[in-house]
């Protein structure tokens, strides 16, 4: 059995977690996560870990950017913040204008690149008060959320005629789309909601390079030694070993996170502390 990460194009009308468990029948292998997860309306790329000892190093990844293309429908607003809510038209009511692309490409430049706060959609996994947010919201109860710093690095206009207008947008973990849409919607003073949305890129990893839940095999699984490629690499002897398996820091000096090996196998991630290195994880 390999060990390592898989490029999945999730059709939309599946959770990621339909996803992980059409994998998990096909590779005959109980022990797949994913890196982050898709709205069941949305498609393109899940990264997957496959094998037990990829799900041990998928913290690491916590922070790759990802790239998406966006569909955001004007003049009508949604519960949801996307399709699948309830949609209510904002179309012809005072203060309606139609918004035309150079209102639109300056308010994105002024509003909504760098580092924004944002607050996500009442229908969405974030925990209100130990609560999803989704849970209270399908009750009925007032969900309260608030607002986080998030990070858009690029949002580019690829076209608009009215209504619809397509963006393609690269951001770091935590922005939501569909309140990005949502909130543009709400400068422009015409209401709209995320009307489709494809994650095309998750770090380097591209969704041109990915399968159909049903179609991977082994052989589409990269090996954690690619994986792992850019951390900093520390072989272990048999006694190093034996030290990390109880969990002892070894006197060795590391810059940053570091991951231990032996035999071709990831034993640890390693991190400086005090002079030595100091085993946070151990496989």
């Amino acid at each position: 059995m390999r060990h390592g990460f898989l490029l999945v194009d999730k059709p939309a009308g599946i959770t990621s977690h339909d996803a992980v468990a059409i994998v998990r029948r096909t590779l005959s292998e109980k022990n797949v996560g994913h890196l982050g997860t898709l709205d069941p309306a949305a498609t393109g790329l899940l990264v997957l870990a496959v094998g037990a000892k990829a799900l041990k190093v998928v913290e690491l990844f916590s922070h790759l950017t990802k790239e998406y293309e966006a569909g955001v429908r004007f003049g009508s607003v949604s519960t949801t913040y996307d399709a699948e809510g309830i949609i209510e038209e904002t179309a012809m009511k005072p203060g309606w204008v139609v918004p035309d692309e150079s209102t639109i490409r300056n308010i994105i430049a002024d509003r909504f690149l760098g580092r924004i706060q944002q607050v996500p959609p009442a229908h969405s996994a974030v925990h209100v008060g130990g609560e999803r947010a989704y849970r209270k919201a399908r009750q009925g109860k007032s969900v309260d959320i608030p607002p986080r710093e998030v990070l858009v690095l690029a949002c580019d206009v690829l076209a608009f005629h009215y209504p619809d207008l397509s963006l393609r947008i690269a951001c770091g973990s935590g922005t939501y789309i569909r309140s990005l849409a949502h909130d543009l919607g709400q400068f422009m003073k015409v209401g709209a909601y995320l009307s489709s949305l494809r994650r095309t890129k998750v770090g380097d990893w591209s969704v041109q390079d990915a399968s159909a839940p049903d179609a991977v095999k082994w052989t589409n699984v990269m090996p954690l030694k690619e994986v792992l490629a850019s951390f900093p690499a520390l072989p272990l002897s048999d006694e190093e070993m034996r030290d990390i398996g109880f969990g002892r820091s070894l006197k060795k000096e590391i810059a940053e996170t570091t991951i231990a090996w032996h035999e071709d196998l990831p034993i640890a991630i390693l991190e400086p502390k005090e002079g030595v290195a100091h085993p946070r994880k151990v496989f």
